[in-house]
């Protein structure tokens, strides 16, 4: 589990201290003067009883006050465990996880870089790959399967994930009624759901639309959450020039308005409940109607997300390892990189999407693969220069002179493998050894690496009773 944290390590700045309190007070102003329109009864009677003003157009004003009260009553930290009930995550300060995303319609057939439809096959592969990978800390669908019925496919796509993976779960659902089948598979598999509040395993992922409004079932599942103190993610997905303003101040200022209201929800649903912040920040290209998922000002408004995350001093969910290229070259290995980079330097907490190319419609097997090389390399550069005497090595300088070497002397050897980072996958040969095994690029060495996992990898299964438990449960489960 990493341990990398805040303190002297390195970190990735874009707001001052001044900045991040303007963005705070106008996300404050369209709270409590524009509002937000929340289509859910449950949540309009708590908001009023709170003290919001509910408007005839069905708007509701929310005071700063109450803004400022749910930051301070959601956790700080969010202890996660996996499905055999070891800890792994501390989700809060500078530490990042990295794991896959949800939903793809297409994975992408890189041996005839021909893409197909995501089918079922397709969440089980994804999630059987990253319970191999070590760097890839949770695991998300990456798949929507078509040959499942949409009432069945998120369901059907957990179970898959369960069966396939120890890791983590972060989960998307169609409804509340999916996503409390998704809640009863986890208790069976911890147990009782006191274990499953005390050691959680699978988290939700739930949005409003932008601009400003929020749904019956996105509120529906966030309140489920709440009552059963399952941590969950509310973030927003506005596109610049499209559903937010095209200004980087603006998409900042109407995502985090938009979240926070869901915080404020969910906070006096249940006090305490464990929540992570966060922001989709897609750009619209005027030029080509896409939307970038790795422009520039895609990056910058992230980078300010996950600043201002800090500054609430809340978890975060964030991005990284996507790329807007349709296959895995040489521009989805720099944008992977790049934005895996700023995420881990940044201090961006639960990042995800590691895979996704063509604009979050195309996954990639490989670039998972990929990614899990980048994440180890990034990772090493987080930890930072220690600089304790060991580390110095002044008396060691004065022992080797001028005349020596440091080849063979014992300070080398006691600290080789803790400093030097090994690639698996990133060739580091001369170019006669590149030739002599073959002269294979990144990505043939990934598909190698990528068959190798699938046919030796199978995560432990789950016991046959709980199995039958969970079968039970899924065959129950209306159309």
């Amino acid at each position: 589990m990493p341990t990398d944290d805040i303190n002297f390590k390195p970190t990735l700045s874009f707001l001052s201290a001044e900045d991040k309190d303007r963005i705070h007070q106008a996300a404050l102003e369209v709270l409590s003067e524009v509002g937000m329109k929340v289509m859910h009864d449950e949540a309009l009677g708590m908001l009023q009883n709170a003290g919001c003003q509910i408007l005839e157009n069905g708007m509701v004003k929310i005071p700063g006050k109450l803004v400022e009260k749910a930051v301070r009553s959601a956790p700080e930290n969010i202890s996660l465990y996996n499905r055999e009930e070891n800890h792994v995550m501390d989700i809060g300060g500078r530490r990042s996880y990295f794991g896959t995303g949800s939903d793809l319609i297409y994975s992408l057939d890189t041996e005839k870089m021909r893409r197909h439809q995501c089918v079922l096959d397709d969440v089980a592969r994804a999630a059987r790959v990253s319970d191999a990978l070590p760097n890839v800390d949770f695991i998300m669908s990456f798949a929507h399967p078509s040959d499942i019925t949409p009432e069945r496919a998120y369901l059907f796509s957990f179970q898959a994930m369960a069966q396939n993976s120890i890791k983590p779960i972060v989960c998307t659902a169609e409804c509340r009624d999916d996503l409390s089948e998704m809640w009863h598979i986890a208790r069976i598999i911890r147990g009782n759901e006191d274990a499953l509040r005390a050691k959680p395993y699978i988290i939700h992922y739930a949005e409003p639309i932008s601009p400003l409004k929020h749904p019956f079932d996105s509120l529906d599942k966030l309140i489920f959450c709440a009552k059963k103190s399952m941590p969950v993610i509310y973030s927003p997905a506005p596109i610049a020039g499209s559903t937010a303003p095209i200004s980087l101040g603006g998409h900042v200022v109407q995502g985090l308005a938009e979240c926070f209201c869901g915080l404020v929800i969910h906070q006096l649903k249940a006090e305490g409940a464990p929540f992570l912040m966060g922001m989709g920040p897609a750009v619209l290209d005027m030029v080509t109607g896409q939307c970038s998922y790795n422009a520039p000002e895609y990056l910058m408004v992230y980078m300010a997300i996950v600043e201002m995350s800090h500054y609430y001093n809340l978890p975060n969910w964030g991005y990284a390892g996507t790329s807007d290229s349709q296959i895995p070259d040489q521009q989805a290995a720099f944008e992977a990189g790049l934005l895996t980079f700023m995420a881990a330097m940044a201090g961006s907490n639960l990042n995800h999407d590691l895979g996704y190319l063509d604009f979050g419609r195309t996954g990639s097997l490989e670039m998972i693969v990929i990614s899990d090389e980048i994440i180890g390399q990034v990772r090493r550069m987080k930890r930072g220069i220690p600089l304790d005497d060991a580390q110095l090595a002044v008396s060691v300088i004065k022992e080797i002179g001028p005349q020596g070497h440091f080849l063979t002397h014992d300070h080398t050897l006691e600290h080789l493998r803790a400093t030097q980072w090994r690639p698996k996958l990133f060739n580091r040969m001369g170019f006669e050894k590149w030739e002599e095994t073959g002269s294979r690029s990144l990505l043939q060495r990934a598909q190698q690496r990528l068959a190798e996992i699938l046919d030796n990898h199978r995560a432990p299964s789950i016991p046959p009773k709980k199995q039958q438990e969970i079968q039970a449960r899924i065959n129950r489960f209306k159309v």
